[in-house]
């Protein structure tokens, strides 16, 4: 659950070279294509507040406003601006209106001989723990059984997802599944967060909180559903359709979960963590997505949040994965702009231009040779 949020700081990178996955451009492509292969194409937003001359060009910022971007191909920008065409010609996502916040009904109780989570009683954030989450076999075996719970809980969720269903009613429903099954649910009481799971409906990026408004014909849904049994976390996540979704938002969809696993795909005792933002960006940029840098995934274990932070887009984070080690991976991709914006709440956060959001997320321990997914149905 990407409780947590980050800025990134890496700045002037320089994309690879990348080749386009489809083996053919339409006209429109094409014409894009051919429109932006003179020149080079800059995408950035304001970071500081000091006049600068952006290295290497001869632009020159506003007075009191320094513009940090990354170097991007023509290729890029035309696939990034069919991928936005595709979506706004959309007759589905012309008539969606925007996310309004329904009711939100009064927290569930949960039984008293269900073990509670430290965080609980203050509706302060708690700070991201530094220690990184390593176990012993028998964390492991707890660490997997969480991890197992979790992902039987979302399967479920997802198949609560129709078209009339409110989201206070999938939240009621994994609230009971949770405390059935001897767990606690973990959003609960974090930092004041009223519910026991998020869901996230369309351009909403992460942390929605379920309430009376009903899903419509067309949206998506990401449900992220995180359990605490046994003293140890289990987290993950997965964006559903409901109904009939447009095919450009069909498409976000499928690369986000895509990029989940060749996150996963590079993990393994010494790997550097960076790469995982490599990987993750590299895939989405073939396609014209944005990655969202804001939030990251975490350690998860015994704690909710702990170090690492794992960044999905390009950086030069420090480190390198350990063998035992638990983390969670939870790329957010979205069609248009990745800047967001927070409501009243303090929680949920959505794409500043309306456009959608999918994530996908899973917990995973890192062995010697590769990655086990521990929130796999």
């Amino acid at each position: 659950m990407a409780f947590l949020s980050t800025l990134s700081h890496a700045v002037g990178a320089t994309a690879a070279a990348l080749k386009f996955s489809e083996t053919s451009f339409d006209g429109e492509l094409n014409s894009l294509l051919s429109s932006f292969s003179s020149s080079v194409c800059f995408m950035g937003s304001p970071l500081t507040s000091y006049p600068s001359t952006f290295p290497g060009s001869n632009f020159t910022a506003k007075k009191g406003l320094v513009v940090y971007s990354k170097r991007i191909s023509g290729l890029e920008e035309a696939i990034r601006i069919r991928r936005e065409r595709e979506f706004q010609t959309s007759t589905t996502s012309q008539r969606r209106p925007p996310l309004r916040r329904g009711k939100v009904s009064q927290r569930l109780p949960v039984p008293d001989h269900i073990p509670k989570p430290p965080y609980l009683g203050t509706n302060l954030l708690p700070e991201i723990s530094k220690e990184y989450q390593i176990h012993d076999s028998e964390g492991i075996s707890r660490m997997r059984a969480a991890g197992e719970l979790a992902a039987r809980v979302l399967d479920y969720a997802g198949t609560l997802v129709r078209p009339s269903v409110t989201t206070n009613e999938i939240d009621k429903a994994v609230h009971q599944m949770i405390i059935d099954a001897g767990a606690y649910p973990s959003p609960l009481g974090y930092g004041g967060f009223p519910k026991s799971v998020c869901t996230s409906v369309n351009e909403c990026m992460c942390h929605g909180i379920p309430d009376s408004r009903q899903l419509q014909d067309g949206d998506i849904i990401n449900i992220d559903v995180t359990v605490y049994l046994n003293g140890y976390h289990g987290d993950t996540s997965k964006t559903f359709f409901c109904g009939n979704v447009s095919d450009a938002v069909k498409r976000l969809v499928k690369v986000t979960e895509e990029c989940l696993h060749k996150g996963i795909a590079v993990c393994k005792d010494g790997a550097l963590y960076r790469k995982i933002g490599k990987r993750i960006s590299e895939h989405a940029e073939k396609f014209g997505y944005g990655v969202v840098d804001r939030f990251v995934g975490h350690g998860v274990g015994t704690v909710f949040h702990s170090e690492p932070l794992i960044f999905h887009h390009r950086n030069e984070k420090s480190g390198f994965m350990v063998e035992g080690q638990t983390f969670t991976i939870e790329p957010i991709l979205t069609l248009g702009s990745t800047d967001c914006i927070t409501w009243e709440d303090n929680w949920t956060t959505l794409t500043a231009d309306g456009s959608p959001a999918a994530q996908f997320e899973h917990t995973i321990l890192i062995t010697k040779t590769g990655a086990e997914i521990l929130t796999k149905v």
